[in-house]
């Protein structure tokens, strides 16, 4: 367990320094066992040691000396309805961010949308944050998807694991600049539904060694 707590604290610290957090804002979490370990509310990530990262039932009890993040609720629905998901990230990124605080979408107005499961990223309904609502309305635009956008919030991933759920936290943010900066030069040119469907079934084994 010491190892995958380290990777945690490892994997948050990358957060911030790749731009998607500053200071305490965000959370991270990964599977463990019959629940998953998720970093202690209001704790810089450069002081984390392996003993500060909460571990979590699924029924929403949990263990240790710290306080699991106000987001909690959103990681245990997320492992309690997705076999699939291994982690979860959520971040204060500044560009997805700054597109969630208008509400909006991402749409297809380039491929690499097609990465996070569909022809949209779609951005969740307001709701408080810590709150079950917001759980509720996050885990709605997650359907059928890796990621969202929270309104006047951020960003929320899922990934296999750690790492990838790092990986599309990255891409994410990187979409969301490229559309800001698009929308500031006119309407950006979207993809059409055939073409997204096109590009969807490539995506299928995409990145996959024989």
């Amino acid at each position: 367990m010491s190892t995958l707590r380290a990777e945690l604290i490892a994997t948050a610290r990358r957060m911030t320094a790749a731009g998607l957090n500053r200071g305490t804002a965000g959370n991270l979490s990964v599977r463990e066992r019959d629940g998953f370990l998720i970093t202690p509310t209001g704790m810089d990530y450069d002081v984390l040691t392996p003993s500060d990262i909460v571990f979590m039932h699924l029924d929403g009890s949990h263990e240790g000396r710290r306080k699991p993040s106000s987001e909690w609720r959103i990681h245990r629905d997320i492992y309690a309805a997705r076999a699939d998901a291994g982690a979860v990230l959520h971040a204060h990124a500044p560009f997805a961010t700054s597109l969630a605080c208008l509400r909006r979408e991402i749409p297809p107005f380039h491929y690499m949308i097609a990465r996070f499961g569909g022809t949209t990223v779609r951005c969740a309904d307001y709701a408080t944050f810590g709150t079950q609502p917001l759980s509720d309305a996050a885990l709605a635009a997650m359907a059928d998807r890796s990621a969202c956008l929270l309104a006047n919030h951020g960003m929320l991933v899922c990934g296999r694991d750690l790492k990838q759920a790092f990986d599309l936290g990255v891409e994410l943010e990187c979409l969301c600049e490229q559309y800001w900066r698009a929308c500031q030069i006119g309407e950006p040119v979207l993809l059409d539904a055939d073409e997204m469907q096109v590009v969807l079934e490539k995506f299928a084994g995409y990145g996959q060694q024989d």
